[in-house]
This record gives structure tokens, sequence and C-alpha cells, in this order.
């Protein structure tokens, strides 16, 4: 059977998935295997070094750089606060002595008699690593990390704006086709995760904003209303560090289009449970989609062993999307994978798949204009 590799998308009722969670640079780690874990669990910490201050000690205090050392009143690996003196000149026979404040708080690095300048550590950052999801710690990774594997609803989208959040499942609209209209945000809205349909307004968005609402989950949105909500340019980027109280997923594409009913039904389904949402897109290579992870335990399991991680292929009867004009964001059902090159209106010699669009309509498309929708 032909059979073709293309990216794809995920709508999975159940999935195992695991997050691997990294500290930047080498710490401590707050769990173990085995050990059950929330979202906002810390599974990991460490300390960045604080900032650095250049003191010109020898220029503020009108000195020569070789008697910095001499006129320090604190010495290397020495603590001192904000404002608490920090070096004091000789003066003239004793008077007219001149002393300089720390201008931070922090630790004294290092002193130079050859520039004159002093280097003051500031206090350590701390960070800490959350769990993201409810699951369970499955491996440990000494020093860096851990990998938390939870069983769950497991949906992609195709583009997003705006880190990790959880909330609670809110369905919003009336269908997939409805549009969120700001009038339907209110403060029942405030820390969940909404629900939308084919599109949400730029308006919406920004009472979504207002509200503080976690997430807005919808089928289409308006490229161009990126720039006012961020306040810069997009790019290509990879996105998900927009400081933004809202997460954006879009699961269809750019404009409004309806939300797949599968995907709407299984959201919906999930109505009132806790989900983890990232918005963190990158379309280049190592790609990496917005997500929406709403974990299941005990009765709520089926059974169905899919994994979220999976790489499957465009084969017979699989289930793909166009992403290319003009049948951008339709779905069909693959006909067939015809082995040999053929030509497309622009000259090109490409390899394409007969698709049975939504509707009956057969249409022979390159497979660089697909991406498989993968469902259990």
């Amino acid at each position: 059977m032909a059979h073709a590799y293309t990216p794809g998308l995920k709508v999975l009722r159940e999935s195992k998935i695991q997050k691997t969670r990294l500290l930047p640079l080498k710490g401590k780690l707050r769990v173990q295997t085995g050990d059950e874990v929330t979202p906002n669990k810390v599974v990991a910490a460490t300390e960045l070094p604080g900032n650095v201050q250049m003191v010109n000690v020898a220029g503020q205090i009108n000195i020569d750089p070789t008697d910095v050392g001499d006129c320090m009143l604190k010495v290397e690996g020495e603590a001192v606060a904000k404002g608490e003196p920090l070096a004091r000149s000789k003066g003239i026979f004793g008077l007219f002595k001149s002393t300089l404040a720390s201008p931070a708080e922090g630790t004294v690095e290092s002193i130079s008699s050859v520039t004159g300048q002093v280097v003051l550590r500031e206090a350590p950052i701390p960070v800490q690593v959350d769990a993201y999801i409810q699951g369970k710690v499955v491996e440990e990774l000494p020093e860096e990390g851990v990998v938390v594997e939870a069983t769950g609803a497991f949906i992609q989208g195709i583009f997003g704006i705006g880190g990790e959040r959880q909330g609670e499942i809110k369905v919003a609209v009336s269908g997939p086709a409805a549009v969120i209209e700001p009038a339907d945000l209110d403060e029942s809205c405030r820390g969940k995760v909404l629900v939308g349909g084919a599109y949400c307004s730029l308006a919406a968005f920004r009472r979504a904003m207002e509200l503080e609402v976690a997430g807005i989950i919808v089928g289409g949105f308006n490229y161009q209303d990126l720039k006012p909500i961020l306040g810069f340019d997009l790019g290509v980027a990879i996105t998900g560090g927009e400081q933004i109280p809202t997460t954006l997923v879009v699961t269809e594409g750019f404009g409004t289009i309806a939300m797949a009913q599968r995907t709407f039904d299984l959201l919906g389904r999930h109505a009132g449970k806790i989900a983890s949402i990232n918005g963190a897109t990158q379309i280049r290579a190592g790609v990496i989609r917005p997500e929406v992870i709403v974990p299941l335990t005990g009765g709520e399991l089926e059974g169905v062993d899919a994994r979220a991680d999976s790489k499957l292929g465009i084969e017979e009867n699989s289930l793909v999307r166009v992403i290319r004009a003009p049948y951008f964001g339709m779905l069909g059902r693959v006909r067939s994978l015809p082995p040999e090159l053929r030509e497309m209106e622009s000259g090109t010699l490409v390899r394409v798949a007969e698709v049975e669009l939504d509707g009956g309509h057969v249409a022979l498309l390159p497979r660089a204009n697909l991406e498989m929708v993968e469902t259990d």
C-alpha cells in the first residue's frame, strides 16, 4: 500500500502523553520517580546567576586605580546591601574623604587595580519548573529535570501564542461554526479555558485578556490582529514566550474557519475539567505545535493505547487537511497516492495525493499541501 510522510495534527480522545520538564541549568529535583504531581507542582528548581553591576570606583571617588584595593570597605566574596558604603577614599591628611555607596544589593565578585572597576554580582534569580500536566513522574534526569506522564485527551492546533496555562474548560459558543463575541465573555470566564467556534475577533480577545481568561481555543483567527495584541510583528520565530494573560490556540487556520466537529465535540465532552494548554508554535525544523491536554483518571479511561508523540504517515483512507489555497482548511480522505510525479499549473513536478474533500469533490493535490489529522 502506498504511504507518505507529512506533517500532521493529532486529535486524540485518549493518549499516552509525556512531557520532559527541564531546568535552564543544573539544579535540584523536588520529586522522584513514581510521585503523582499536579500541574502547579514544582518538580525542579535552580538559581540563575544574578545580574552584574560594573562599578567605576576609581572614577567616582577620584582615586588612582592602583589604590582601589586599599580604599575598599568590602572584600571579594563579601555581601553588601544597596546604599551601604562600598569604598572610601583616604582624603588629604585624613580629611575630605569621599564615600561611594553600593548601587545594588549583591556580592563583591572582583576588584581590579588595573581598571579601577569593581564587579558587583546581584542576588541569584530563583527558577522553578512545574509539572505542567497532572500525572506521574516516570523518569528522573539528575540535576536537570523529570519526565511526567499522563493519559488523557490530546489536541494539537495549527498556530498559537502565549505560554503554558491551566484552567477549567468552558464552551463559550453554541457550535463549531459560531463566533466568539465580546458579549459572550463575563466574570464567569475568568481563569477558564474557553472553547470557541469559527472565529475570535480582536475585540473579543482583548475582552478575554481583561478578564484574565486562561486561554481560548478557536477554529480561526485574523493574522493581522496579532500585532495590536502583541505590540510587534510576529515574524517566523517560535511563539509561546509572549507576555500576555491569555493563551490562544488556533485549530484550523487564519480567517473564519469552523472548528472541526470532532475537535469541538471532544473539547465539549470534557467541559468542566482542568486542561493544560500551550500556544508555543514553531513551523520550521523541529516543528512545535500548540496543544491542549486534558488528563483523565480512573473510570474515565477507556484503554485506548495511542501515543501523542507517535509519528504516522499518510496512506489511503487517511484523514487530511489542506493547508494551502484554493482548498485551505478543508478536510478530506485520501483515495490514492500515485507514485509518479505530476505536473502542477506552476510547471513544477511534485508527488500528489488524490483526495476526496468534504462534500464529495475529488482533487489531485500536492502532498506538501496536506497535513494528516491523526485520530484514535
